[in-house]
């Protein structure tokens, strides 16, 4: 055989190239927890509009940024998943009442 296989050990669980990621990965993990929590807060309750569009917006925001920045397939597969909870729970938080709602007449 003329290659052998080797596990991947240097890096991270993100940087399948053996660097290290840092501002990659930190906004990986600022969008998944944005993204989630306006998905679920978007579903839980309406009253909670201001939450999911607010963490939603940003969520967005930070995952752009971090698809422009990322290096390696992993990290835009994360951030993929984290800009879909993002946008989803953006969008409800808007039918739901919006950025304002309630708050400026």
């Amino acid at each position: 055989m003329a290659q052998a296989l080797r596990p991947n050990t240097a890096g991270g669980l993100f940087a399948t190239d053996g660097k290290p990621h840092p501002l990659q990965d930190t906004l990986l993990a600022v969008t998944l927890v944005l993204g989630v929590t306006s998905f679920i807060t978007a579903l839980v309750d309406e009253d909670l509009h201001l939450l999911s569009s607010w963490t939603g917006l940003v969520g967005i925001l930070t995952g752009a940024y971090g698809q422009w920045v990322s290096e390696t397939t992993r990290e835009r597969f994360g951030l993929i998943l984290g800009l879909g909870a993002a946008g989803v729970g953006f969008f409800l938080g808007m039918a739901h009442g919006g950025l304002f709602g309630g708050l400026i007449d």
